[in-house]
């Protein structure tokens, strides 16, 4: 399900609307409980293929499909949905701001490209300056690794670069039509726009920050207080698939059409060159990460104060898995 058929099915309007009711329908062993899941079609939310794949008793996984991190973010945050695949700057903000989540596990590591006009205009990460570089939100991971990467070689993100917000899916004809230079975002657009030949990728993310955490899944707490072995059921699911992506790449990414609606050859490529590209290994949530995504929001001014990460992670379900 699309973000327009849901909310039309729905008839919820995602700045007003109020919690909702979780799903249950019958099955042989008692009420299933059906989550309404967000994510965006990246690659980084490739474990949503998990709802066709995996063969649940006690929940069902409703996919709900968004074209940007602040419509999935607003949509969480009302309780139009019951979970996401968030961004972890984006999710530590909702719980700094009272919105009740919990993350229960990391949904994958590395993941991200900087992209840049196939040219040679632009061939290391000092050519960045004077140019105009996409990133998906302040609130993303991929505007740390982009600070990140400028601040280590002395150019200053503020005044030697233009950086701009902008939605995934319009990065790759951005960059065609010259509206950017650049731009950092997850996969599959960097493969998308070296496949069409008007992108090159300057850097992959897991050489900015070596296994870096960046989407992970949010619940809310009523769903993980309330169905418990209905989240445990979700979660071991996403590690089955999780380890079967990584076994079989191939198969993965031509079971992903639905779900990521690119090529299978584009998110193969993400997935096997090289193999940690995107990684689905160890996908616990562990304090360490959240800590470090932390600092450095403070650091480059994504936020003023830490989040109380006992009461925001979950381990748990995955540890359990």
């Amino acid at each position: 399900m699309n973000r327009r058929d849901f909310l039309k099915t729905s008839g919820l309007a995602l700045a007003t609307a109020a919690t909702t009711p979780i799903t249950r329908f019958a099955w042989a062993g008692g009420a299933k409980v059906n989550l309404k899941i967000g994510y965006l079609p990246i690659t980084d939310h490739l474990l949503m293929i998990a709802a066709e794949r995996e063969q649940f008793k006690t929940v069902g996984i409703q996919p709900v499909k968004f074209s940007s991190w602040p419509e999935i973010a607003e949509a969480l945050k009302a309780g139009a949905i019951d979970g996401a695949f968030l961004l972890t700057p984006i999710g530590l903000t909702l719980r700094q701001k009272g919105v009740p989540v919990k993350v229960v596990l990391l949904g994958h590591r590395n993941g991200s490209v900087i992209t840049v006009k196939n040219s040679g205009e632009i061939n290391r990460i000092e050519d960045l300056k004077g140019k105009t570089i996409a990133i998906p939100s302040p609130f993303s991971t991929h505007n740390l690794l982009l600070r990140k990467v400028l601040t280590e070689r002395h150019i200053d993100p503020a005044r030697d670069l233009k950086i701009i917000d902008m939605a995934p899916p319009e990065m790759v004809n951005a960059l065609a039509t010259g509206r950017i230079h650049g731009y950092i975002v997850a996969e599959p657009f960097g493969a998308q726009a070296e496949a069409q030949k008007v992108g090159k990728i300057l850097v992959l993310s897991k050489d900015i920050w070596h296994d870096h955490i960046c989407c992970v899944l949010n619940l809310r707490e009523n769903i993980v207080a309330s169905h418990p072995e209905a989240v445990q059921e979700m979660v071991s699911g996403f590690i089955r698939t999780a380890a079967f992506i990584e076994a079989n790449p191939v198969q993965a990414a031509k079971g992903s059409t639905k779900i990521i609606g690119q090529r299978a050859e584009i998110v193969e490529k993400v997935l096997t060159s090289p193999r940690d590209r995107l990684s689905f290994l160890n996908l616990v949530p562990n304090r360490a990460d959240f800590s470090a995504t932390q600092d450095y929001m403070i650091k480059f001014g994504v936020a003023k104060e830490k989040v109380d990460l006992a009461g925001y992670l979950d381990d748990r379900f995955a540890k359990k898995a």
